[in-house]
């Protein structure tokens, strides 16, 4: 028998009033159907807990969602499901604590309980019939024998038809097996275990519902909202577009600042050029004038000298022949 104290250990969230009604039926369900031993309680609390999100949903939100569109006929899910009039989706979607879905699931454990769940599939949700369905679900499918081995995943996918939630599946399997005192040996399949190419197939098959309906449904609304993983993904891409731009652009305005530089450096070294060549002519033509200049000094020096240096000569020959 499962105590209000360890309830509240292993579902926390699951309000006092609420867990004090519920237990009762709790454990006549798990009283009446065999459910009787720590592992196979730890267990049967952790899938339930998961699936109901801590026993507050004991019925499936609809949307519809893409994934519950899919339980109406005809297609091949609801031919499995026995879902073959239109609306039974929606009419026969998961209730109770373990989700029971489809109009033949509905018809077959209504007929082991005495009571007409395809008539009214309203009291599959109901506090009582919604555990003694999951406690039926859970002999009927072997799991109390899984229980016992241990194999947690083969019971997720027993009820789940795959694997999804199994990572808080297994967390409420932890914690409830520390309530229950469990032995430590006694230890579950690891996640590792479950990824196989058998057990992704078999996911692709698995039924979104109840809690995992909820938080499928939470993610599409973050995802329109412009905070979702694709808009997110679309902003790296154009950032990083953004963020080559620059790049390109620097390189390529690169050239016309160096052709600038080239531009300002010719200018500037035209005048100059310019100004240099009048100077260059103007001193080549200096150049000569200066040195004829020199010359006609230089050619009206000399006979000068000359002059000075023959007239005394010739002075003194004259005077030399007065004397004689």
């Amino acid at each position: 028998m499962i105590t209000d104290s360890q309830l509240q250990q292993i579902m926390p969230t699951l309000p006092a009033a609420k867990r004090q009604m519920m237990l009762p039926f709790l454990n006549h369900a798990l009283d009446m159907f065999d459910i009787n031993s720590p592992m196979r309680q730890a267990a049967f609390l952790a899938q339930i807990a998961h699936e109901s999100g801590e026993l507050k949903f004991f019925e499936e939100i609809w949307g519809p969602t893409s994934a519950q569109k899919r339980y109406e006929p005809p297609s091949d899910l609801a031919k499995r499901l026995g879902n073959t009039q239109p609306g039974d989706g929606k009419r026969y979607k998961g209730r109770g604590p373990i989700q029971i879905t489809g109009r033949f699931n509905y018809r077959k454990y209504g007929q082991l309980l005495n009571v007409d769940l395809e008539g009214n599939p309203d009291l599959a949700s109901t506090t009582q019939i919604g555990f003694e369905t999951a406690g039926q679900f859970w002999k009927m499918n072997g799991l109390n024998e899984l229980a016992d081995i241990p194999d947690f995943t083969a019971i997720t996918r027993r009820i789940n038809g795959g694997v999804n939630g199994l990572a808080s599946r297994q967390k409420y399997y932890e914690r409830a097996k520390t309530v229950l005192g469990v032995a430590a040996s006694f230890s579950s399949f690891s996640v590792a275990s479950a990824v196989s190419p058998q057990s992704s197939a078999a996911a692709s098959f698995a039924l979104l519902r109840g809690q995992e309906a909820i938080e499928e449904d939470s993610a599409k609304s973050t995802s329109t909202s412009g905070g979702g993983s694709t808009s997110a993904a679309s902003k790296k891409k154009s950032a990083g577009k953004l963020a080559k731009k620059p790049v390109r652009v620097g390189v390529k305005s690169a050239k016309p600042v160096k052709a600038a530089k080239k531009a300002v450096k010719k200018a500037a070294s035209k005048p100059a050029k310019k100004a240099a060549k009048p100077a260059t002519k103007k001193a080549v033509k200096k150049a000569p004038a200066k040195a004829a200049k020199k010359a006609v000094k230089k050619a009206a020096g000399k006979p000068a000298k000359k002059a000075v240096k023959k007239a005394p000569a010739k002075k003194v020959a004259k005077k030399t022949a007065k004397k004689k």
